[in-house]
This record gives structure tokens, sequence and C-alpha cells, in this order.
């Protein structure tokens, strides 16, 4: 038997007894039913509420939270907020008017039982003001130099690099032969096409000249050498103006044809300095030595208006995107994804002369007098010296009111982490009284967007205790200047980023949560950042006592955002996993709840599972309406049309999240996300097949407080994984890899491949002997190719393999097998006596699906998140491992499959026994009675629709144009109602909302599909009557103004991004009314 082979067949038969699933909590069907219908207070629905640009009053707050306890928020996070976009109120922050109406919220939040989060600095990010003085703000390590020969005694003045400035150190080393040998206009002929005037700028030295690229798609600039040229590194320094080009350097062979040497990217396309405090950072290339004499660079496809002020072709080693491994620039768009901070090993350098030696580097900075002057005898030969110093990074607490908008602060100091708290949520916690402020509860830290720092106080100190070695001999590398090699060079830049990530969580994150929980009060985050983001997203999220992710309702943000947030809150314990839900931009007052549900559900079986709805805008002006608003969020107030049935909504969103806070979230794979920073994603490399679920894991929780039981990864809280898969990287530290090699030898399984060597300088070479040592004793011959697994200790190692064929090895069937084209997600929840199943439809049509449940001797039963309703599911079948359920679900319908009670085999297992057909008693067709609201210029009398009809289609202006809600009433009767049988009514379609009453009782409300309610206890034999509330939107009204008189207009609104010619929105009850009869 082939010895791989025997092998598999030995392990699969020892991991088909293993369970995929991990410790549980039990809960009782009734106390579950319970929790369902009537969602506890515990159960949190919560808003951003923002008082923008100083529009609030006491009044306006004051109803805010009544409309709010009224349609079921419970949790509401204040945000000071300032617009350009928006016109300013009257109210400046920090006014006593301001403090007035902030305690007028916190006491009415009180009273009514809502909790209340403030943001912790002005703006939704993230934490400064105009108490932080610069030398307590965001900082960087910038420098001066001065070249000089000695033997001499030098007296000079060293120039400031920036200001303001706080000295740190002065060094000097000798200049390394060929240091800054370039080709220039002295050297070599400058050509380019096609023809530019003033092409030499570009090599003489000025940072302010340079030349604008041409409007073709291709630029061409040729450098002929006087003398063959060896070239090692290429320095490209944009102009002043946001550049992006693709870019290749080219030499020429003997034979007169170009050879390509690299090909790369010229990306300064963002100057904020949330993504960068050097927005036009040079982009610096490295390569093998090439000597010739004629290079060529070529440009293609420069954006308009580029340009470049310098091209530096260097003989002298460079470090490659020093910039970028410095942080002082970052990636230029919201969504960095896993390898965005991943290099390529450095090129060796085999003159070692040509890089610094960081053993002759010298520490001058006592000859530096306080006024700057330094005096030192300057050893023989030419001498460069950096006065080094922190200057800023200039970024600011944003968007904020400009009364209330400072620096940043120092994200990697507790101390001054402390200073920022006590400026601001210290004085509100001085000026209101505890008894008027219980309900703030929650200080919130929303997505990181304000950028690197790469310095701050005693960082030599601390560098040095971390990772044990002095980092002053590889300051030169922050500016590009390879120390002893670019191997070490690297290696330290890693370093670098690494501690500041960790310091970013624990300093910064961590420091916040210390110091709000000496006042009782709790930390709320964004574990992730759009701009500029430092960290590494786990071990950032892990600090805070609750984390979030984000979603908006279309387009692609959230895709990466809420699985950060659901994987921090798996792997470090916390069962509450926020996300801001259902912002948006533009088409202003366009959305409801049956549009934006279905981005909401994708990520409630992610793992979402306590709603943050994105946003409540404070209204404090009663004669205008709608109100307040801004260029983006769902307007989720109560001067919004359908907030008056919001609440049948809210109740939706109470009851999915009290059903996936149940139990422990399961998931069979853990992907290592890598120990590389920052970080704000993880890669499912090899892809995960349909019917499992994943978190990502770090090296943190790893280390710490992974075990292995019963063959799975175990962590303190209960949750388990069947596989650990580390990323196709070829680093990892060997603390790492020693407790990963230990969980393998306890029984865990591990796949993919091994590292090469530890991607840090702290203790090397030996690091780098441990690393490759335990790779031997590890994976042995498993290379991916020849071999793919073997078992070591109690445990295995895999590499090679795609995820199907690791499970089958392992025996570790799909969790919930769905059809293959994703048009089903779903959520698991494991409880220590059932389990709960999420499932959602993420398309626009009726799907008829038979999952398989990895579950198996349980009843299942159907949960309906819209009505609340509970129904066993006759129709099943029991297999081995797994139920198979055949499952009817309406277009963007979610519900939950339930499975507590013990049960036998099913009789059946046909479709129509689940989801019977319902027989219709009676169409309700005209004529309709519908009064419109004449407050709201709807007509004055009842209007007669002798069919259901669209609004916008009307030929009468005060239907087409209304918005707000009109009543339908409907007289009809039934001649027999089958005993036993539900009646249920179904709405057809309409927009956007309805409440429906049956014989003067509240049925309930209809907002999705598919537009039913059990109206069995309401309905009776003979006459009844049907009463429809339909609401519609703003959309109307507000393009119906537009076609007005500026004096006739009615509707306000801050920002409106219609027109009078846009497309108004089918508004009404549509059809078809029908009722039928159904018995389950």
């Amino acid at each position: 038997m082939n010895k791989t082979l025997g092998l598999i067949i030995s392990i699969s038969m020892f991991f088909g007894m293993l369970s995929c699933s991990g410790q549980k909590n039990e809960i009782s069907h009734e106390t579950l039913k319970s929790g369902f219908t009537t969602p506890p207070d515990s159960i949190q629905t919560s808003v951003y509420w923002y008082w923008i640009s100083g529009n609030i009053s006491k009044e306006g707050v004051i109803k805010d939270l009544h409309a709010m306890k009224k349609a079921g928020i419970n949790r509401a996070f204040i945000g000071n907020i300032g617009l350009d976009d928006v016109p300013s109120g009257n109210v400046k922050m920090f006014s006593e008017e301001w403090w007035e109406i902030l305690h007028a919220a916190l006491k009415t939040a009180t009273e009514l039982n809502i909790d209340i989060g403030i943001f912790n600095s002005p703006g939704w990010s993230q934490s400064g003001g105009p108490w932080i003085e610069p030398e307590e703000a965001m900082r960087y390590l910038a420098s001066s130099e001065l070249r000089v020969k000695g033997p001499q005694k030098f007296t000079g003045k060293l120039k400031k690099p920036a200001e303001p400035f706080q000295d740190i150190k002065v060094i000097a080393f000798p200049v390394p032969p060929e240091y800054n040998h370039t080709l220039t206009a002295h050297n070599a002929m400058i050509t380019s096409s096609p023809f530019v005037k003033n092409l030499s700028f570009i090599t003489d030295g000025k940072p302010d000249t340079g030349i604008n690229l041409p409007l073709e798609n291709e630029f061409v600039i040729d450098f002929e050498s006087q003398e063959p040229f060896t070239l090692r590194s290429l320095s490209v320094y944009p102009t002043k103006h946001p550049i992006l080009a693709t870019a290749n350097l080219q030499i020429k062979e003997a034979n007169g044809s170009f050879r390509s040497i690299r090909d790369f990217e010229i990306n300064r396309s963002n100057p904020a300095l949330n993504v960068g405090f050097n927005p036009y950072a040079p982009v610096v290339v490295s390569f093998p030595e090439t000597r010739g004499t004629s290079f060529r660079l070529v440009i293609k496809n420069a954006n308009p208006n580029s340009g470049i002020s310098e091209i530096v072709l260097s003989s002298s080693p460079k470090i490659e995107h020093y910039a970028e491994k410095t942080l002082s620039k970052m990636h230029q768009t919201p969504l960095p994804y896993w390898d965005t901070y991943k290099w390529p090993t450095p090129p060796e350098i085999e003159n070692k002369s040509l890089m610094v030696d960081a053993s002759r580097i010298i520490d001058i900075s006592k000859y530096l007098s306080k006024d700057g002057i330094l005096t030192w005898d300057v050893p023989e030969g030419e001498w460069l010296i950096l006065r080094t110093g922190m200057t800023p990074t200039g970024t600011t607490n944003a968007p904020a009111p400009p009364e209330a908008t400072g620096y940043e602060v120092d994200k990697m100091s507790q101390k001054h982490i402390e200073k920022h708290f006590n400026s601001y949520i210290g004085e509100i916690l001085k000026r209101i009284s505890e008894a008027d402020r219980k309900s703030f509860k929650v200080v919130v830290m929303d997505s990181y967007e304000t950028g690197g720092q790469n310095f701050t106080d005693n960082f030599l100190n601390e560098f040095k205790q971390y990772y044990g070695y002095d980092p002053l001999p590889f300051l030169p590398v922050y500016y590009g200047i390879p120390v002893n090699n670019l191997q070490e060079s690297d290696r330290f830049l890693w370093d670098l980023r690494r501690m500041i990530a960790d310091k970013v969580a624990y300093d910064y994150v961590g420091g916040l949560r210390n110091v709000s929980h000496k006042y009782s009060l709790t930390t709320w985050l964004e574990n992730y950042g759009h701009w500029g983001f430092p960290g590494e997203f786990l071990m950032y999220g892990g600090q805070s006592d609750e984390i979030g992710g984000e979603f908006w309702s279309e387009g692609d943000l959230g895709n990466i955002e809420n699985r950060a947030a659901s994987s921090c809150g798996h792997i470090y314990g916390k069962n509450k996993i926020s996300a801001e839900s259902n912002t948006s931009a533009g088409n202003s007052f366009a959305r409801y709840p049956a549009v934006i549900k279905q981005r909401a559900d994708r990520f409630f079986a992610e793992g979402i599972n306590n709603t943050l709805l994105h946003v409540y805008i404070s209204q404090p002006y009663e004669d205008k309406n709608p109100g307040v608003n801004a260029w983006f969020g769902t307007e989720f107030n109560r001067k919004n049309t359908w907030f008056s049935q919001i609440d049948v909504y809210i109740a939706y969103l109470k009851r999915v999240n009290f059903m996936l806070q149940q139990g422990l979230n399961v998931a069979d794979v853990a992907y290592f996300i890598g120990e590389d920073a920052p970080v704000m994603t993880g890669v499912t490399d090899p892809p995960l097949p349909g019917g499992y679920q994943f978190d990502y894991i770090n090296a943190e929780v790893i280390e710490k407080y992974m075990t292995v039981k019963n063959g799975s990864l175990t962590l303190p809280h209960g949750t388990q994984y069947k596989i650990l898969v580390l990323p196709k990287l070829e680093t990892m530290r060997p603390e790492l890899l020693t407790k990963i090699k230990q969980l393998i030898h306890e029984g865990a399984i591990v796949m993919g491949p091994p590292p090469k060597r530890s991607p840090s300088l702290q203790n090397q070479p030996e690091s780098d002997r441990q690393i490759q040592s335990m790779v031997k004793e590890i994976w042995a011959d498993v290379d991916g190719v020849n071999s793919k697994l073997r078992k070591f200790g109690k445990g295995m190692i895999m590499n090679g393999m795609n995820m199907e064929e690791a499970f089958a090895l392992i025996n570790c069937i799909p969790d919930c097998q769905l059809p293959q084209n994703n048009s089903i997600h779903y959520g698991h929840r494991t409880l220590e006596n059932g389990e709960i199943y999420f499932l959602s439809n993420q398309t626009n049509e009726e799907q008829i699906v038979y999952p398989k449940f990895r579950v198996t001797g349980k009843q299942p039963e159907l949960w309906d998140p819209t009505t609340g309703s509970i129904r066993p599911l006759s129709a099943y079948e029991l297999k081995e491992r797994t139920t198979i359920v055949p499952l009817k679900l309406a277009p963007f319908e979610s519900v939950f499959v339930v499975f507590l009670k013990k049960t036998g085999p099913s009789s059946t297992n046909a479709l129509d026994d689940n989801f019977p057909k319902p027989e219709t008693i009676v169409e309700l067709t005209g004529p309709w009675f519908i009064n419109f609201d004449p407050s709201q210029r709807g007509p004055e009398k009842p209007v007669i629709f002798e069919k259901l009809q669209d609004w916008s289609l009307s030929s009468d202006k005060q239907i087409k144009y209304y918005s707000g809600t009109a009543i339908y009433n409907k007289e009809f009767s039934i001649d027999e109602l089958p005993a036993g049988n539900k009646i249920i009514l179904d709405l057809g379609e309409l927009v956007a909302m309805a409440k429906v009453y049956v014989n003067g009782n509240y049925a309930g409300g209809v907002w999705t599909s598919p537009w039913q309610l059990d109206i069995t206890n309401l309905i009776t034999k003979g006459k009844n009557n049907l009463k429809v509330e339909v609401v519609n939107t703003w959309v109307n009204r507000l393009i119906g103004d537009l076609n007005l008189p500026k004096s006739q207009r009615e509707t306000w609104c801050s920002v409106n991004s219609h027109t009078a010619d846009s497309p108004l929105q089918p508004s009404g009850l549509f059809g078809p009314v029908t009722i039928s009869s159904v018995k389950y």
C-alpha cells in the first residue's frame, strides 16, 4: 500500500470519531422561544446619533430620544460631526448652550433607560482635539542632514527639519562609497519622447523644480551615460500633484534592444495626511546591480497634470519602498488587503562597503547645544550627520466642528491617551452630575482613519527592551539608507512596524479602555481602519470591550470589515459583535428597510449580531422637513416618513440579534493572518468550499490562549476549530512556531507551507536557526508536492492540499451544505442541547433548497424573525450525521432553522409538507378607499382606486408627488373559514412599509417579502374590515417641490441629491391582495 494513502486511511478513521463542534451553553426551548418572540432589553438596537455642524437644540434631542424609545432603539452613540456641505447651526461645540443640550440628552436618556455612548473625541475619527499639544500628538521621525569632512573641529548650526520639532538623536557615520553617485545632466545625456521642456530639472536635486508629464499614454526618458554606470536603485520623486502611473525601467543590451530591469507603479494618487505624513514621498525600487551605459524609463497611463520632480538613478543601494515601510506613505484607498504591506526579500549586495556599517555610527547628540549648534571633532574622512527628532504628522480629529478640531493624540502613549480622555470625556464627567448621566456608559472609537506614526516618547529605550537590540544604529534606515545590508535593514523595519501595531493596540485601545474603566465606562471600537491603519486588526480589536464592523447598503464596503470584527469577537471571546449598519452615499431618502435588508442579512450570516444603525441625525428644526441630513447614511430619524413604522423592522433586527447571541459560533477553520503589520484582513488560501465557516486568527491568540481538546484547536471561552491554516509566507517568529509545534504534537491539524526564516532582526542569527530546526522536525519531507502530510505527535501537518481534500482526510463533513452558487448564506450557533442555523436568501428570486445540516436526531423548526412565528418542519430526512430539510425562501427572506427537541425519522421529506400550498379564499379587488394626509399636501377627500396603482403614476399631482402615510380601507366578506387552518393575508407588493389592522385590531407590519401576515385570530366569518397604513419615502415630494417655484417649496433638507428630472419612486400598495388558507 502507498505510504501516504495508508496514512490517510488511518488518520481518517481516527478523526472520524471526533466532533466538529466545541463547548456549548444550554438553553431551554421555552426560554429561547420567549426571548425570540419578545427579545429582552439586553438585546440592544443602537444608532449613531450625529449632532451635525451645530444643528442641535434641547427640544430636538429630547424629541429624538422619545422617538427612539418608541421605536425600540435603546442605545445611541453621540458623535459631534462637522461637515462642510451642511449649513452650520447656531450651537458651537463647548458653548454653554452645547453643554446644556448634552446635559438634557444624558438626563432624558437616563429617564428613558436608553444607553448612551459618546465618541471619544469630536468627529468620528479618531482621538484628538484642540487640547492636544504638538508634543502629545502623533509624530514621526524627521531629520536634516549635513555632510562634513574631517579631520576638523566643526562648529555650525544644524537645521531643524520641521517645526515644531523635538530632538531625539544626532548621529554621524562615514559616507559609503558611491553614496549619491547618480546619473544627472552633468554625466549623462537625458532625452525624452515626446519632447518636454526643462528635462534637466528631473536631475537637478531641487524638489521644487520638475516637469509635467505629457498627455500621451506613453512617455519615455532615456539616460545615456558617458561612462559605464552601475545601477542599484531608482527613486522617483513626484511633483506636488497626485500621480498614478505604471513604469518600466530598462537597460540597453549590446545588440541595441532594451531589456526590462523592473516593472513598478508610481502611486502617489492620494496626498491626504491620513494616508501618509509625507504625501509625495519618493517611489523607490531596488534591484541587483546592473551595469550599462543606456537606461530607459517608460512611464505609461499617467493621470493628467501629474509630473516628476526628480528621477534618481543611483549606484547607491536604497531600501525599496522605505516610505511605505516606515508608514510615511500608506495604502491610498479605503481597503488595504492582506498583502498590501508585504514586500519581497530585497536583493543581496555583494559589496558590503556600499552600506552603512552599524558599528561606525556615532551618537554625537551631546555635542548639540539647545540652540542647535553642533560642536564636534570630526574624525578623518567624509561624514554624514543626521539631526533626528519628532514632529507631528499633522493629522487632526475629523470631521469635527472647527472649534473642536486639533491634533490627533499619540497612539503609542498611554500617558497622552489619558490626558486626551480627561480633556474631553473627563470634562463631561465633571460638568454633568452622576445622577443625570447614568445613561452614559460607552466610550466610542470609530474606524481608524488618521494614518500612521513611527515614533513616540522614549521609543528607542522601549524598542531595545522589546527586541533586545539597540535601534539607534538603524535610524538611517528610516530614510532609505541601508545599514549593514538590505536584509538587516528590512528586518529592522519589520520590527518597527510590528512594535507600532502592538503599541497602537495596547497603548491606544488598551489605554483608552483602562482609563474608561476607572470611571465605570466601557469601550466600543471598530477594529480596522480605512485610511492609513497602522495596526493589526485582531489584536487592535482584542483590547476593546466591544468591537464592531460596518457595511454600506450598496457596494463592497463591509466585505472585509465585518469578517474582521466577527473573527476578532470569536477569537477574543466577545459575544456581542456590532456593525455600523446600512450606511450609504447619495440618493437622499430613497432607501427603506426592504432594500437594505439583503446586505444586513449577509453580514448576520458572517457573525454580526448586535445592530448599530447608521445614521440618526439629530433634528432641531420642527418647521423644516425632512430636515437635517448628510451625503451619507440611511435616514433613521423621526422626521423620515417611514420612521413611524420602523418598530416593525427593529423587531426583526432584535430577533435576529437575540438568536445569534446564543451559544457559540461554529467555524471549522482558523486562517492565520501572519505576523506582518499593518494588516486589516486575512486571506482564505486555500479557498474554503461552501458549507463551512471560518475565522481569521492572529499570533497573539495562538501563542497565549490556544490549546487542543479532543483533537480540536480550542480557546478558553469554548470556540473550537478543526484546522489551522497557515498562509503562504516565508516568515514566522520562533516563539510562534514553538507554540504551533506544541499544538500539533498535542493533536492539532495544521495546514500550510513551512516558514523559512524569522522576519525579525531580534536574536539573529539564532532565530533563523531555530526556525529551520523546527521546520525539519515538523514538516520533514512534506513539501506539498511529493509528500503532502505526516503525523507529528498526536496531530498532523498538511501542505499542498485544497480544503476539500483536507476535510475529507479528517472526516469533517460540511456544516451546512447548500447550493454552490452562493445564493444562500448561513451562520451557525451551537448550544449544549441544540443547534441554531441562520439562512439568508441573497437573491431577488424564490429559492427552493435542501440544506444538509450537520446535526441529527433533532426536530427541525422554522423560526421566522420577520413575524416571530415558530413552527415545526414535519418533512426532513435523518442521516447518520446530518439532517436534510426541504426549505422554500422568498426573495431576500432569512429564517432560522432550530434543532432542540429530540426526534426520530420523519415519514416525509416532501417540500409541500413543510410549505403547503395556500388555498385562496378571496382576492380583494376594488374599489379601495384611500385617505391621504392633507397636512402632507395629499388630497383633502378620500380617493377611490378601482384597482391598486402606483401613486407615482397618478395624474393627480397631490398623489403623484405625495410623501407620507396613506390609509387603505376595504370591506369584504368571508362565507366560510376552514377549521384548523391558518388564515394568511398577502399584500402582494408595496413601497415602502405597511401596518395592517383587521376589524380594528392590529395585525402587524409588512415591510419585506413575502409581504404576508397571519390573521387567523382576527378575521371572522361574514363581514370584515381591512385597514392598511402604507408609507412611502420622501423622494417624490422632494422631486415634486423641485418642479415648483422656490417660493412654493415646502421641503427642506441639508443635502438633496435629487433634481427636478429625477425619476419618481414607485409608491403605495400594488397587490394583488389575497386571503388564503393553509394547514401546517
